[in-house]
């Protein structure tokens, strides 16, 4: 057997495509693509083309981030869970990564805002509460589910800030090999990465408003240390707080976050550390239309049909620490591990009204919650790359696990919920609640532990001077669910069990051209079913595991100035049956939904001073297995068949450093109930704005100031739907003045 770094073996022919573009766009060649991209040049500087950072010297697998796209806003690629980072075109997956400068020119200040550029995902809010989650190609995916670095167990709960990510990275479609088990993220999965420092220090300070009355701060320090730079810390402040566009709706963010970081010629670390706060007070969570035959039409987008005395708090303490060792040189050999975890806290006490009728009668009703749950991650293994004969190797071995141990207690009003109205609301008297789910409410007792383990073994084999790379790959996933009594803490082995399961999945890479790559997938994905629900034989026992199932084939693109892909997918997806014989019902996992769907995706900057980021998704969301067939062939609840975004950028050439921005966004109709009879209509929102980058101090220091307002015309529009317990309509966001400053010193 030969041992040889297949990267050592070959001239890549981008490498000249990148010189003879260095000569024929300067400008674009001195433009920084991995920090933010933000340096302004003029007509009369001398640019000093470099060799780094690029995508050629980019070494797949690890920790390192794979390189921004031109501008720095969007990068070709991103994180594949347990596989690390790896370039879009090298692989037979779908995955992208918005980077922060997109998040900073977007002033996008949670992942909702930041997934609105990507027309296969789709932003809802959570049942009960003002959660954050995520349908990726139909599938639901909940905040909660996210990993950070590839790690899952670490992401804050329900909502996360930006303020100290580096990368937003999605990867489309069932992803158990690299992820594992999870309660959601069939249809994909979303990584954050930390910030680090740069080998340029950074100071950064910004103020930012939102209307109506959202004021912030920020700070972003970052500094190397070391005879080698090899000592790194990155620290982030923000606080805001204020009224949104909502009226009576306020709410307030806290964040700090410290990232620490060591480079060495074999060793690679870090350590992150993270506290996150967020408060709610009369902020509006669903509409429960359940008991309806009609789509009420929307109120007023600055109308809060919620209660005043409505809040939720969440507060969270996270961290990880991470650490790469070569113990061959030319990474032919690496050693990886990973330790992370969360403790959350949520307390509150929400309010959805209830419509009854036309008109917007409705009954208030209340749910409290006192939530507390602590989770522990971790991963290990080695990677290795190595060549026997004319075929070439990337393997990886690894073993991942997570804990997690919740305490709930909550109540809801029972019967005796008050009147209002969702168009004329009014305050009304806190509905008394009646307790379930413990009985000790301040102290609530242990009421789930969870635990999920599982080894995973894959192999990347490439030929042709790897024009052909096959991907092979199994994991066995364990999961262990116990439940146990809230008012009494003992164990219920009814809804307590234990399944383990191989996971194959394989696929391949074929690239007729440097820039030009075909691909096909298998791959699969777990999550527990849950428990059978009130009124059933079965009520309280487990349901077992879903396991879903992804085919995939698509072709991508990357000419250097412009990139994109086009996807076509099937999902299935089993989903839980109510069966009634004799006057008994039963729950089992005998139901199925499966998607279908094309995606489109491109961006770049096909003319120099104007960049485009757009997409478009078909989906057929078929219910194929259904309660007596009733709803066979029919569309799921809550997917949209159509998605479309188109996003530009204009650089205006007679003011040098300003900007103009906009983006549409598409969303075809959707349905709120199982048998398709009603139908929330279809929106499309307008965004537009302006930023102006100037430079102060004889070009030592800079500011930024950006201005953007969202959904210019002020629709009035249902966002989405939640079928999670009954059905409940979110309202979309209302025209929104988004304003802030960023100094650099």
């Amino acid at each position: 057997m030969r041992i040889n770094p297949a990267s050592a073996m070959r001239v890549k022919p981008r490498l000249l495509s990148a010189l003879i573009s260095s000569a024929v766009f300067p400008v674009l060649a001195a433009a920084p693509a991995t920090n933010g991209g933000n340096t302004t040049i003029k007509k009369e500087d001398t640019v000093v083309v470099t060799a780094a950072p690029s995508s050629d010297t980019f070494t797949p697998g690890g920790d390192q981030l794979v390189p921004a796209f031109l501008d720095g806003q969007i990068a070709n690629g991103g994180r594949m869970g347990m596989l690390g980072e790896q370039k879009a075109m090298d692989v037979p997956f779908s995955v992208i990564g918005y980077t922060a400068k997109l998040v900073a020119d977007q002033q996008a200040h949670t992942i909702a805002d930041v997934v609105a550029n990507d027309a296969g995902i789709q932003a809802t809010q959570g049942y009960g509460n003002f959660a954050e989650t995520y349908r990726i190609r139909g599938f639901t995916l909940d905040g909660d589910d996210m990993t950070m670095g590839g790690l899952s167990g670490v992401v804050p709960r329900q909502v996360m800030d930006t303020q100290m990510l580096e990368r937003i990275e999605i990867f489309k479609g069932a992803n158990g090999l690299m992820n594992g088990a999870a309660n959601t993220g069939v249809g994909g999965m979303i990584n954050l990465e930390p910030k680090r420092a740069e080998s340029t220090p950074i100071t950064r300070v910004g103020v930012d408003y939102t209307s109506d009355s959202q004021l912030g701060g920020n700070l972003d320090v970052g500094r190397r240390f070391g005879d080698n730079d090899q000592f790194g810390v990155r620290v982030n402040l923000l606080h805001r707080e204020g009224g949104t566009r909502v009226d009576d709706d306020r709410r307030r963010t806290t964040l700090a976050s410290i990232g620490l970081d060591y480079k060495g010629d074999r060793l690679r670390s870090s350590l992150d550390f993270g506290y996150q706060k967020k408060t709610f007070h009369g902020s509006t969570a669903g509409i429960n239309i359940t008991g309806v035959d009609f789509i009420p039409h929307a109120p007023s987008p600055s109308h809060n049909y919620s209660q005043k005395w409505a809040y939720s708090d969440i507060e969270n303490e996270f961290g990880m620490l991470k650490s790469e060792y070569d113990l061959l040189d030319n990474n032919l050999l690496t050693a990886y591990a990973a330790l992370g975890g969360q403790h959350a806290h949520e307390e509150g006490t929400y309010s959805s009204p209830k419509l009854l009728d036309a008109s917007g009668n409705a009954t208030a009703g209340r749910l409290d919650t006192n939530r507390i749950s602590d989770t522990a991650s971790g991963m290990a293994g080695l990677r290795s790359q190595f060549d026997t004969g004319f075929v070439s190797h990337k393997v990886n071995v690894g073993y991942a696990a997570q804990s997690t141990q919740v305490k709930t207690a909550w109540g809801m009003a029972w019967g005796n919920e008050t009147p209002t109205n969702i168009y004329d609301t009014h305050p009304v008297l806190k509905p008394d609640t009646n307790l379930f789910g413990g009985k000790n409410y301040t102290d609530p007792l242990t009421t789930a532990r969870n635990r999920t383990q599982g080894w995973l073994l894959s192999d990347t084999l490439g030929v042709l001077d790897d024009s052909v790379l096959l991907t092979l790959g199994a994991r066995h996933q364990k999961v262990v669910v116990t439940s146990y009594n809230a008012s009494t803490g003992k164990q219920d082995s009814t809804g307590s069990y234990s399944e383990q399961r191989w996971m194959p999945t394989y696929g391949i890479v074929y690239k007729p051209w440097e820039t030009v790559s075909l691909y096909a997938n298998h791959t699969e994905a777990l999550q527990p079913a849950g428990t059978a629900g009130q009124g059933t034989v079965n009520y309280g026992q487990s349901l077992g595991i879903i396991h879903s199932r992804q085919n995939e084939v698509g072709v991508k693109m990357d000419f250097g100035r412009v990139g994109g892909s086009v996807a076509l997918f099937e999902i299935k997806k089993p989903s839980v049956l109510t069966t009634t014989s004799n006057n008994l019902s039963y729950s089992k996992l005998d139901g199925e939904q499966r998607n279908r769907g094309i995606e489109l995706n491109a961006f770049g900057e096909p003319v120099l001073g104007l960049r485009l980021n757009g997409g478009a998704t078909w989906i057929d969301p078929e219910m194929t297995k259904t309660q007596g067939g009733v709803n066979d062939g029919k569309d799921a609840i809550g997917v949209p068949r159509f998605t479309a975004v188109f996003g530009a950028e204009y650089d205006i050439p007679q003011v040098q450093g300003l900007t103009a921005t906009g983006r549409v966004n598409h969303t075809g109709s959707q349905y709120a109930d199982s048998g398709n009879s009603k139908k929330i209509s279809s929106y499309t929102t307008l965004d537009l704005g302006m930023r102006y980058r100037m430079q102060l101090n004889e070009d030592k220091n800079e500011m930024v100031v950006r201005v953007g307002l969202d959904n210019v015309t002020n629709k009035k529009y249902w966002s989405g739907v939640d079928s999670t317990s009954g059905i409940y309509l979110f309202q979309g966001q209302g025209r929104t003045l988004k304003a802030s400053v960023s100094y650099d010193f």
